[in-house]
């Protein structure tokens, strides 16, 4: 006979985490104990399909889904020892459980914990900020002046003092909607001052970690798909998305103690800032800013060069995440107010102006960049991503997950990644269905409106068990599927915008 016990837990004795979502994985601080719990009153609808996925994750190392979401790696280290970002994110979570959720949302609770050398400049400047990871960046930048981050005021419970004047959150209010935001205009301006001459993106909340040691190379062939040529010995700087830094510094981590490689990873975040300046006129502004040539010729795509930029010695690099002619500019922390001035200074006579990242989003998805947990999660690869270009197959070096593609090359892909267009002007924002020939195939991950080419862009996985190969692509009629109505789409194997990639290369016809 199977006997079930059941435990009913009161409200005051229930517990939540900070975004509502469980603790999965391993703990990043001691290796070989796993996590699963924290699941807010879940547990009996999540408890079959986590325990399932977190068997698969102590066995094999990695859950077969995408866990992502609850992996407890999600948080930085900086915050979960916090007290006031527990209990303030953890108020909100609550009291918003049943809200329905916007596609751009923020949090109110438990802000400006993690901030860069630039925040007071850019919030006098008009900047909304987005919170990932604890830091504070920017969205985009308002017309109507300052609208900084208030304390949280618990929404006026608990008789406490409620905010007043608090644009921030008027301007939040404005984005709950399903259709275009009222400022949509003001994306657009930052968008196409990109594409027609220069913008100032502070990335600022990248993770910049550095690896360095006598198996330092050894180390990089193993954990980097691309061939990364560097002498053994050499130091290497890893520049990481900022709202997965903490995830990938302890996947490093554990990759470097199972192979036991004799290597050092150092986390110099809080240390340094970091500026992009894209756009036709980049090289323009920049070269009255650093002292070196920055012609094609002497500083090509996808090169770096210490230089030192109004006296102050920074790490420039030639990359772009937008798909225009444009420069990083790696800073240590006490250099970049001095060097963000300069590059304003330089620039104004260009019309040069700061944007933020719901451009990038814009500007990325325009360019076909993949975003990762979007475009890219871990039950993705590269191949499957359209990404073969960045792995080192051709070379013998092996890599983590080199067998795996190499299987799947050899199979061939059942599922790839398209990029689609369509014509009327409605949001999307993932998840919609893909549909070819009117038979479902797959559902879109992330998508955005694209200025520059005046249509909507999204990109989705699509599926055929014969085979999802490009004739299977260009011979489907597909439409994509929004709040139940379908509209008809057009699929790309290449961006609809510079697929040639001529403008990251300087040229502009």
């Amino acid at each position: 006979m199977l006997k079930l016990t059941c435990c009913l837990s009161l409200p005051h004795s229930e517990s939540f985490t900070a975004d509502h979502k469980p603790l999965m994985g391993e703990a990043p601080e001691v290796r070989g104990f796993f996590l699963g719990c924290g699941f807010n009153s879940a547990g009996m609808m999540l408890g079959g399909g986590c325990g399932r996925e977190l068997a698969h994750w102590i066995i094999h190392g990695r859950p077969e889904k995408d866990m992502y979401g609850y992996d407890i790696r999600r948080f930085h280290n900086s915050l979960t020892g916090n007290n006031q970002w527990i209990r303030e994110r953890s108020h909100e979570s609550y009291a918003k459980n049943y809200s329905v959720v916007f596609p751009f949302d923020e949090p109110l609770a438990s802000r400006n914990m993690r901030k860069d050398p630039f925040h007071q400049v850019l919030t006098e400047q008009g900047c909304v900020y987005q919170e990932r990871h604890g830091w504070e960046r920017p969205g985009w930048f308002s017309k109507d002046g300052p609208a900084p981050v208030l304390s949280y005021d618990y929404y006026g419970a608990y008789d406490g003092p409620k905010n007043t004047d608090d644009k921030y959150r008027a301007l939040l209010g404005k984005e709950y909607t399903f259709d275009f935001p009222s400022h949509h205009h003001v994306l657009k301006d930052e968008c196409m001052t990109c594409r027609q001459g220069v913008a100032v993106f502070n990335m600022s909340y990248f993770g910049k970690f550095y690896l360095s040691g006598p198996d330092a190379k050894q180390a990089a062939d193993w954990l980097f798909t691309a061939d990364v040529n560097k002498k053994p010995g050499d130091t290497y700087y890893l520049a990481i998305g900022g709202g997965v830094a903490e995830h990938n510094w302890n996947h490093i981590r554990t990759v470097l103690q199972d192979q036991g490689f004799t290597c050092t990873l150092v986390d110099h975040s809080e240390d340094m800032g970091m500026l992009s300046i894209q756009g036709p006129k980049s090289r323009e502004v920049l070269q009255e800013v650093l002292d070196t040539d920055l012609s094609n010729q002497a500083f090509p795509f996808s090169t770096h060069k210490v230089v030192n930029a109004a006296g102050h010695q920074v790490r420039a690099m030639r990359l772009s995440f937008v798909g225009e002619l444009g420069w990083e500019l790696h800073i240590p922390r006490d250099s970049c107010l001095p060097v963000y001035n300069a590059v304003m200074a330089a620039g104004a006579k260009h019309g040069i102006i700061n944007s933020g990242y719901r451009a990038i989003d814009s500007l990325s998805i325009e360019k076909g960049y993949r975003h990762w947990h979007a475009d890219l999660r871990p039950d993705d690869t590269p191949l499957e991503a359209g990404l073969a270009f960045t792995c080192k197959m051709k070379s013998s070096i092996p890599f983590l997950g080199r067998d795996r593609l190499e299987l799947q090359k050899k199979e061939g892909l059942k599922r790839r990644i398209v990029c689609f267009t369509i014509d009327e002007k409605i949001p999307l924002f993932g998840l919609e269905a893909v549909y070819r020939n009117g038979v479902p195939v797959g559902h879109i991950r992330r998508s955005d409106y694209g200025f520059f080419v005046d249509k909507t862009i999204a990109y989705g996985y699509i599926r055929n068990p014969d085979g999802a190969n490009p004739d299977f692509v260009r011979s489907g009629d597909f439409t994509l599927e929004r709040m139940g109505v379908t509209y008809q789409a057009k699929a790309h194997l290449k961006s609809p915008f510079d697929p040639e990639n001529k403008r990251v290369k300087g040229i502009y016809d």
